[in-house]
């Protein structure tokens, strides 16, 4: 049965926001998350999700934006990859699994015709979108080079980009989830010491009342000696 907790320290908020972060990152919902985090904190989920909304969540506002950035271009790579295996799928001849599959970067050529005569190609690949775009009228002598040997990939290589492109997205988390801990430390002490600061003014300024204080003492005791004497003289004549 789990216990209620009122009290959250720094860990616990750090552990609940990167919990949401990886879940957002990864395509899951927010609710799986405040369950992760509730079973490892001991609370309830629905205690993680009013603690997320009113108090983390703002501090983690440009880690969000970049976490749903990241889901949408992970998302974006996965269908490319399963464009790519269906592609190969669909293929004739069936190549084997550790086989390099040649990117068919260019559509099939036309049919000849007439050197004068012009024809329409519907698609070229366009090496900046990487997605086959929509290109205007040419000539039919135009000539296509094959695809070289650098422009072939497999398989493994996608997997292997994917999993690196996500070690580095968990690393530039971690590090900026570091980077606002240090900043909020840092802010911390500034307005510690300028706390100190503040009271090292009043007790010098206490410290300066004081002086004034005993040197005002002192006159006053001089000048009790002062008269003390002169009634004794006067009592002695």
């Amino acid at each position: 049965m789990k216990v209620r907790q009122d009290a959250w320290s720094h860990e616990d908020d750090l552990l609940l926001a990167e919990t949401v972060l990886r879940y957002i990152r990864d395509g899951g919902t927010q609710l799986a998350a405040f369950e992760e985090v509730g079973d490892a904190l001991n609370r309830t989920s629905a205690a993680c999700g009013f603690r997320w909304n009113a108090e983390v969540r703002k501090k983690y506002e440009p880690a969000v934006a970049i976490a749903k950035k990241q889901r949408k271009e992970k998302k974006r790579a996965q269908e490319k990859i399963a464009k790519m295996q269906q592609k190969s799928e669909s293929a004739p001849t069936k190549k084997a699994a550790n086989q390099p599959v040649e990117m068919e970067w260019l559509p099939a050529p036309a049919p000849k015709v007439a050197s004068d005569e012009k024809v329409s190609l519907p698609f070229e690949y366009d090496m900046e979108d990487e997605e086959y775009a929509p290109l205007p009228v040419r000539n039919a002598a135009t000539t296509f080079s094959a695809p070289s040997a650098a422009s072939t990939i497999t398989l493994d290589d996608c997997i292997h980009f994917l999993q690196n492109f996500q070690q580095n997205q968990n690393s530039d988390y971690r590090l900026q989830l570091e980077s606002d801990r240090l900043q909020k430390e840092n802010q911390l002490l500034k307005q510690k010491n300028q706390s100190l600061e503040k009271q090292l003014k009043n007790l010098e300024e206490q410290q300066v009342a004081i002086n004034e204080d005993y040197e005002m003492l002192v006159q006053i005791m001089d000048r009790a000696r002062r008269l003390t004497g002169s009634s004794m003289q006067d009592e002695v004549m």
